[in-house]
Parts: structure tokens; sequence; C-alpha cells
């Protein structure tokens, strides 16, 4: 069984606020502006009678012209080929609703591999209403 999910953190470093002496406010310097984001997927795998596994890919993106901005289905065809290899079996997979993962290039792929059962969460629920959009 594996969980997956993706982030996408920016290179830049944060800033914050700080404590100071009233009257003299801190100077928090930030180099490095628009340096680009790290887009992340993982899946987190259990075997029975075996250790769970971490298997992830990374993608740089620093805006140039022609480069990736992010993963998409033929990433995520990769890392799910990556576990299966790892993992030497059939991969029961609990994935979220996000765009990449439910349109018809991802459902066609997924139906290719016999090997691949996929569970999606439900929907978000609609703010202010009690039924599912």
């Amino acid at each position: 069984m594996c969980f997956a999910d993706e982030a996408g953190p920016l290179l830049r470093p944060p800033k914050a606020c700080t404590w100071s002496r009233r009257g003299c406010p801190p100077l928090v310097r930030v180099r490095a502006a628009g340096s680009g984001r790290i887009s992340m997927a993982g899946l987190v795998c259990r075997k029975a009678g075996q250790r769970t596994r971490l298997v992830f890919r990374m993608l740089v993106h620093h805006g140039r012209k022609g480069e990736k901005k992010g993963f998409r289905e033929r990433d995520f065809a990769s890392l799910l080929d990556a576990a299966h290899q790892q993992l030497g079996g059939n991969i029961v997979l609990v994935w979220d609703n996000y765009s990449h993962h439910v349109d018809a290039a991802m459902r066609e792929l997924i139906g290719k591999q016999p090997w691949l059962t996929v569970f999606r969460f439900p929907r978000r629920l609609a703010v202010g209403q009690g039924r599912f959009r």
C-alpha cells in the first residue's frame, strides 16, 4: 500500500519578524531573489512483513526557457514504476484528486498497469454546504 503526495516550496529564504529593542527595528537581509522552486513527489510504501519505504523524485525549476515547471503524467508514471520495481509486487495507491491525477492521460496510464490499483480521497466538502461538490 502506498500513499502519494506532492509539494512545491520556493527556493527563497523566508522573511520573519524578530524581537528587538524599542526604536531599533531589526534588519533581515534576503538575497537569492526569485531563485526558483523545487517540486517534490513521494510515495510512502508499506509491504506486509517488510520495512516502510520512501520512493521520491525531485525537480528543480529556475525559470529558464524550456524548463519543466512541475511534475506531469509521465513523471508520476516513472515514480510509480520505480516503486513497483523496488517493492516487487502489486501496488495499492491512495491518492488525492489533484488535477494531474484525475485527467484522461493519467486514467489511461493507470488502466494499462495491471499491478496498480488506485483509491482516491473524497472531494473536499463545499464551504457552507453539507454535501460533496
